[in-house]
């Protein structure tokens, strides 16, 4: 088939600046879906790919790996979507389809994992991301929203909503009543917030401030917030948790968080942070604590939390932006300042 040329936004160098940019899409194959792209989310983790922050950035780059759009072809194997059918992709387009992972239906730690933009394909071609009119993706790695989720709403949970509910799916369906810590109220926290709650558990936000108190308790639904600089607060909070689910893209410090998990208690990491952090070996010693990582979810858990927003009429928080806001929006994340998720209009703006 006829390889198509698309309009996507790229950043050309580690000052991270987005701009038009003209590519072609691999040709369409067998199992492939082709979707015009509706709605992108935001991640932090844009913000550092396109910085040469981490995995060594090949420019120029196409971010976007919460993508979802409008099926606009099939290829002649594809039988599980039609056109029309809006559909999502999140952070992978590829595995290896053999090792025990890709067996075990946990493809996100297949080594050999294509990332949805700053990976290469089989045949040797970068990957660009969701910050363009047109993608094509293996139906493996394409999920289906549901009809009475809104485009928009979706974007957010195709990577920071799976890679919340990975890691708190074990804790779905418990039989005690748990205490959950959520750190850090960002676009990943927030939906952190949302779904604990929705699984029954007391949460608790803790922030290194007071600015989030009445976002976290008033419009999230939160049961209790922490503020981790107040040290009397985090006396009175110690060994009261189960588990904190840890959403911190930063270095931070986890020895101030450990003391608040109960015995046998969960550090949950799933936010990436650019250096190391440190902790004692005491703090997990004493308490059987574990601190464990997460990442992202598979294609499994991706249409679940889907499913599970829609059953549960959740709602994402987002502000929706044009591409011609994409730099500024990315200014206003780096300082925190959205509530909570930044979600691009792509179908709606004039990319060139």
């Amino acid at each position: 088939m006829e390889r198509r040329r698309v309009i996507g936004w790229a950043a050309r160098d580690s000052s991270g600046l987005l701009s038009p940019y003209s590519f072609t899409l691999r040709e369409t194959g067998p199992e492939d879906v082709v979707f015009k792209v509706l709605y992108c989310g935001m991640d932090h983790t844009d913000l550092h790919q396109m910085r040469n922050e981490i995995h060594m950035t090949n420019y120029p780059l196409v971010p976007g790996h919460e993508v979802v759009g409008e099926v606009v072809e099939l290829g002649s194997e594809v039988r599980k979507f039609r056109v029309k059918d809006n559909v999502g992709v999140g952070c992978i387009v590829g595995s290896c389809g053999e090792c025990l992972s890709c067996k075990s239906n946990i493809e996100q730690y297949c080594n050999n994992i294509i990332l949805t933009y700053n990976g290469t394909y089989k045949d040797g071609r970068s990957t660009q991301g969701g910050f363009s009119s047109l993608m094509v993706v293996d139906q493996k790695f394409v999920v289906r929203i549901p009809e009475k989720l809104a485009p928009e709403q979706a974007a957010p949970l195709l990577c920071a909503g799976v890679t919340a509910y990975s890691p708190l799916k074990q804790f779905k369906g418990s039989k005690k009543a748990l205490n959950a810590g959520i750190l850090g109220l960002g676009g990943v926290g927030h939906l952190g917030v949302l779904i604990a709650k929705a699984m029954g558990h007391h949460v608790t936000v803790i922030s290194s401030s007071d600015k989030k108190r009445v976002e976290a308790l008033e419009h999230l639904g939160a049961d209790a917030f922490l503020v981790s600089t107040n040290a009397a607060e985090m006396e009175r909070a110690a060994n009261s948790l189960d588990y904190i689910l840890d959403t911190v893209p930063a270095v931070h410090p986890l020895q101030s968080y450990l003391p608040l998990l109960k015995v046998e208690g969960q550090l949950i990491l799933v936010g990436v942070a650019p250096q190391p952090l440190h902790f004692s070996s005491v703090d997990l010693i004493l308490g059987k604590k574990m601190i464990s990582g997460s990442f992202i979810g598979s294609m499994e858990e991706t249409q679940e939390i889907l499913e599970f927003w829609a059953e549960k009429g959740l709602t994402s928080m987002v502000e929706v932006v044009k591409m011609n806001y994409v730099n500024k929006a990315f200014e206003r994340m780096e300082r925190n300042d959205v509530r909570y998720r930044f979600v691009l209009d792509v179908a709606g703006s004039n990319l060139e």
